[in-house]
C-alpha cells in the first residue's frame, strides 16, 4: 500500500464507503451523510485532537445552539448577504427560527453577554459546532459539499494592537495541525472584496482589515496570492488552499478579520483608560469543517490515516484459538492505554488472508505459542517492516507513545528488521 499511495488518486466517495466511514440514505437526505463506528473513531479523533490543541493555545470552549431568530442574522448581515444559502426560516408561535449558517453570531452575543476588561483580551473562544447550508442537490457530493456542517471554528475578540499577533498564532496553529495530519505544504490566498452588493459598504473598515491580514502574510514569510471576489461578505481573509484527489484547488481552513460585527452587535470592553472599546473579531478555523477535512485525509492517505488518527490502531491476530485468550488479554490492556484495537481470530480465516484484510491497520501483532508463552509480541508495520518479538507491555507502551505524540512515524529505528 505504502508503495503505491503517491501515485494513485482517491476518491474520498468511494473508498470511504468502502472502508465503512460513512453512508448516505436517501430517507435522510442529500447532503447529510451518516458516520460509521469506523469513521466516528476518525472523527472523534481529529476532534479531541483540535480541541487540545485550542486548550494549549488559550482558547475556552463554549457551545451554542444551532437556531437562532431571524433577526439574529439580519442584525449580522448574514440575512441580508448571505439568505440564498441559508434554509428558510420556521415558524413558531409568532417568531421565526432559522438554522444558522455560522456560529459567529452566536459569539458575538456570548461575548456581550458579560462585561470585560481589556485585561481579559485576547479572549479566544472556540467551539466545534453545527451550521447549516442549502446547498443545491447538483453541487452536493460525499463529505466536500454538504447541508449539515460540523465546523471547528473560533473567535478572538481582541485590541488592534493584538490583531496581527493573533492572526500569526492562528496561521502557526493551522501548519502545527497539518503536519500532524500529514497535509502537504498548502498555498496561501489573501481573499479580497469585488465588485457589486455582495459584501458590506464600509469602505474603512475593508481598508484596515485588509492592510493588517497583508502585513501578516508578509511578515510570516509565506508566499500568497491576492485575490478580489473571494472575501467573506463581512471581510478579508487568509485561506489555506489544498489540493483534493481530483487535482481540484479548495479552501480548508482560514483565518480572517473583522471589524464589522463588533460594529453590529455594538461590542465593548474597558479600557486602561476606563472608557469603553470596540475589540476586533479574528475569525479562524484550523481544520474547517470535519467533513471536509475528513474527506481530504482520506484522499490524501488512500485511508491509511496516521496512526493517531486510524479507526483501529492495532490489530491482534492469534495463530491459532489456543492463543484467543492471550490475545484479548492484550487488547483488554490496549483498550487501558487508549488505543483501539481488535482480536480478529483464525475463525475469519488464514493468518495470511487475515494480515491482508487488514493492510491498513497501522500495527499488526502476531500471537503464536512461543510468543503466548513469552508474553510478548510479533509486530508487522503497515509499512512492511517486521519487528523482532517484544514484552506486550513494551509493544503497546511504544505505540501509546507514537499515538499521544500525534506523529506520522509508525515506529522508532530501535529493534526490528525488514520483512
Amino acid at each position: 500500500m505504502s508503495g503505491t499511495r503517491e501515485t494513485t488518486v482517491y476518491d474520498h466517495r468511494k473508498l470511504g464507503r468502502e472502508l465503512n466511514l460513512f453512508d448516505t440514505d436517501p430517507l435522510i437526505g442529500a447532503g447529510l451523510p451518516y458516520w460509521l463506528p469506523d469513521g466516528a473513531a476518525v472523527r472523534h479523533a481529529l476532534e479531541e485532537y483540535v480541541h487540545q490543541l485550542e486548550r494549549r493555545a488559550g482558547y475556552q470552549h463554549v457551545y451554542s445552539p444551532v437556531l437562532g431568530k431571524r433577526e439574529l442574522y439580519e442584525i449580522s448581515g448574514h440575512w441580508s448577504h448571505y439568505s440564498d444559502d441559508m434554509f428558510p426560516p420556521m415558524d413558531v408561535g409568532d417568531e421565526q427560527m432559522v438554522l444558522r449558517p455560522s456560529l459567529c453570531p452566536h459569539h458575538a452575543l456570548i461575548f456581550r453577554s458579560r462585561s470585560h476588561s481589556y485585561r481579559e483580551l485576547p479572549l479566544r473562544m472556540a467551539e466545534l459546532g453545527g451550521m447549516y447550508r442549502s446547498e443545491l442537490s447538483g453541487v452536493l457530493g460525499g463529505l466536500t459539499r454538504v447541508r449539515s456542517i460540523q465546523l471547528n471554528d473560533a473567535h478572538v475578540f481582541c485590541a488592534l494592537d493584538q490583531v496581527a499577533d493573533e492572526a500569526s498564532a492562528a496561521l502557526g496553529l493551522i501548519q502545527r495541525a497539518y503536519g500532524a495530519l500529514g497535509i502537504a505544504p498548502p498555498r496561501y490566498r489573501l481573499s479580497l472584496p469585488g465588485e457589486g452588493g455582495k459584501y458590506v459598504a464600509a469602505p474603512e473598515l475593508w481598508r484596515r482589515s485588509v492592510a493588517l491580514l497583508r502585513a501578516v502574510l508578509d511578515g510570516s514569510g509565506l508566499s500568497y496570492e491576492a485575490v478580489e471576489g473571494e472575501a467573506a461578505f463581512y471581510g478579508p481573509k487568509i485561506d489555506v488552499l489544498v489540493i483534493d484527489g481530483a487535482g481540484r484547488e479548495f479552501t480548508l481552513s482560514t483565518v480572517q478579520v473583522d471589524f464589522h460585527q463588533p460594529e453590529r452587535f455594538d461590542l465593548g470592553y474597558i479600557g486602561p483608560d476606563g472608557a469603553r472599546h470596540r475589540p476586533v473579531m479574528v475569525h479562524r478555523s484550523i481544520v474547517g469543517s470535519v467533513e471536509r477535512a475528513v474527506a481530504h485525509l482520506i484522499e490524501v492517505h488512500g485511508g491509511a490515516f496516521p496512526s493517531w488518527l486510524a479507526p483501529l490502531q492495532l490489530v491482534l491476530l492469534p495463530v491459532s484459538d489456543a492463543e484467543r485468550a492471550d490475545a484479548d488479554a492484550v487488547a483488554l490492556r490496549a483498550a487501558e492505554l487508549g488505543l483501539r484495537a481488535r482480536v480478529v481470530g483464525p475463525e475469519q480465516g488464514s493468518l495470511a488472508a487475515r494480515v491482508r484484510q487488514h493492510r491498513l491497520v497501522p500495527y499488526q501483532a502476531v500471537l503464536g505459542s512461543r510468543e503466548a508463552a513469552a508474553g510478548q509480541l510479533a509486530v508487522r508495520l503497515r509499512d512492511g517492516r517486521r519487528l523482532d518479538a517484544l514484552p506486550a507491555e513494551e509493544v503497546l507502551g511504544r505505540i501509546a507513545a507514537r499515538v499521544a505524540e500525534h506523529s506520522l512515524a509508525l515506529w522508532d529505528e530501535a529493534p526490528g528488521r525488514r520483512g
